[in-house]
């Protein structure tokens, strides 16, 4: 089993919960979907980006994406999420976010 948990900052953002929250229904089930996919140790579409972040790729809508990071084997932490069209700027954001060393607290995804 793969633990997934949401990267939260120290002040209390959390980037992935804010961007899920401002998408519909469809693709809120999609999302979650992969979620689940993910605990059970299957990352379908997926690759690295740079720096230990990956994204998932979601094959719907304007082609979604996940950034997220591996704490180790069993434990990935969800960054954000964008757009294809969005991606060479949603890319940074994790970026940012792991070369600070992560150092915010990470919260169980449901």
């Amino acid at each position: 089993m793969v633990r997934v948990v949401r990267y939260v900052t120290k002040g209390g953002k959390d980037y992935f919960d804010e961007w899920l929250q401002d998408q519909d229904a469809e693709t809120k089930a999609r999302v979650q979907t992969r979620i689940d996919r993910i605990e059970l140790g299957n990352f379908g579409d997926h690759k690295g980006v740079g720096d230990g972040v990956f994204e998932l790729r979601i094959d719907c809508g304007p082609g979604y994406r996940v950034y997220y990071g591996l704490d180790n084997e069993t434990l990935v932490i969800l960054l954000c999420g964008g757009t294809k069209k969005q991606q060479a700027r949603t890319i940074n954001e994790p970026l940012i976010k792991c070369d600070s060393g992560m150092q915010g607290k990470a919260s169980r995804s449901e």
